[in-house]
């Protein structure tokens, strides 16, 4: 298992004003009102992904700008600092807009813990970059003699997948062929979801049964994809067709209807061999009947222990499947977000006669909007 994100300070970015050592566990469920900040943190672990991929400004241009990301703008925040701790490992670094409305970084570090370097601890800088590209990064891959401290680090971001599966349209990327070599890694996108699963089917025989078998729970007609590449010029490609239990005849992806695509997409990242260090998935509740929700968290319980999961969610019928521990209750307080791990001594009285989804619906557990 590549190493979680045990730890986490965020200063000065988005709505964040301040979020001093916030400790991620394996399972996180974050909720709270439109416009409390949960997208934000989101946007956080795309923004790091992004640098350890070399693509830091062009995030900052897609999100309009250095400016933009400033915790209310460049007049009241001059810059946006960041720490993560992966267990006994650790990076740093500060973002400082440039001229062009771009992130230059400074004061990038990283942590050693004492068995880790020479017998000491501690942070060690690696400097500053005017043009957005990270000094570990580079590290990494030019195989420096200290490489071997900063890979962990940079393996466990580069990693990460933000899952975001809202476009279920007859145009979306999870409904046309690709080709068969795409096979990896699942896309955020779920673009490659049929070579993925052939990939699976081939060499992974088990955990694709255990997806089919999930999709199955939820669309009890389905009985099994459908997985044969077609020749279109020089290259094979392939889509999701599949067949109903009594039937032969072959399915096409237009005939899945929104939910059920986007459970496919769902067990699938959640169920792949080899997940990311970190799964964080953006309202997977989405289009879902009562009952698949019921199995998503099943399924999101299950991936939490064998990696990192990170859910942002506004069901209750979702929250009413996890413990109180799991929860994060991120609410919006003179003008910053705050983050919140609920406590079950806090509830304990309340949760004998309710549960989770519907004290946060009456809010007691206050996820609601906030009137500033």
């Amino acid at each position: 298992m590549k190493s979680a994100l045990d730890k986490l300070s965020i200063s000065g970015f988005k709505s964040i004003r301040e979020l001093n050592d916030f400790e991620l566990r394996p399972l996180n469920v974050i909720v709270g009102a439109n416009g409390a900040g949960k997208s934000n943190l989101l946007s956080f672990f795309k923004m790091l992904r992004a640098l350890m991929d070399g693509t830091l400004n062009r995030y900052v241009r897609d999100n309009g700008g250095a400016t933009d990301l400033l915790f209310n703008g460049n007049k009241v925040t001059q810059k946006m600092t960041f720490e993560t701790r992966f267990g006994s490992r650790g990076f740093r670094f500060t973002l400082v807009p440039t001229p062009s409305d771009g992130c230059a970084i400074e004061d990038e570090a990283r942590y050693y813990s004492s068995h880790d370097k020479n017998g000491q601890s501690g942070w060690w800088l690696l400097g500053d970059s005017d043009d957005g590209k990270s000094r570990m990064v580079a590290e990494v891959e030019q195989n420096t003699a200290d490489a071997k401290y900063s890979r962990p680090v940079f393996e466990a971001i580069a990693s990460w997948q933000i899952y975001h599966f809202h476009d279920t349209s007859g145009t979306a990327a999870m409904r046309k062929y690709e080709i068969v070599q795409d096979n990896r890694v699942l896309r955020t996108d779920a673009a490659n979801i049929a070579p993925f699963l052939l990939n699976l089917k081939a060499n992974h025989t088990s955990d694709y049964q255990a997806i089919v078998d999930a999709v199955r729970l939820v669309t009890p007609f389905f009985d099994d994809f459908i997985l044969q590449p077609r020749t279109s010029g020089a290259k094979e490609e392939v889509n999701i067709s599949w067949r109903q239990k009594g039937s032969d005849y072959p399915m096409q992806p237009y005939h899945l209807s929104d939910g059920s695509i986007r459970f496919i997409c769902l067990a699938t990242a959640l169920l792949q061999p080899d997940p990311p260090a970190t799964i964080i998935i953006d309202e997977p509740e989405l289009g879902l009947h009562p009952a698949a929700i019921v199995i998503l968290a099943e399924l999101i319980q299950q991936a939490a222990t064998r990696t990192q999961v990170i859910v942002a969610t506004q069901s209750p019928a979702l929250l009413d499947q996890f413990a109180v521990e799991d929860i994060v209750v991120v609410k919006r307080q003179d003008g910053a977000s705050t983050f919140e791990r609920l406590n079950e001594q806090d509830y304990a009285s309340w949760l004998e006669s309710y549960s989770l989804g519907e004290l946060w619906i009456k809010n007691v557990i206050a996820g609601g909007p906030v009137y500033e």
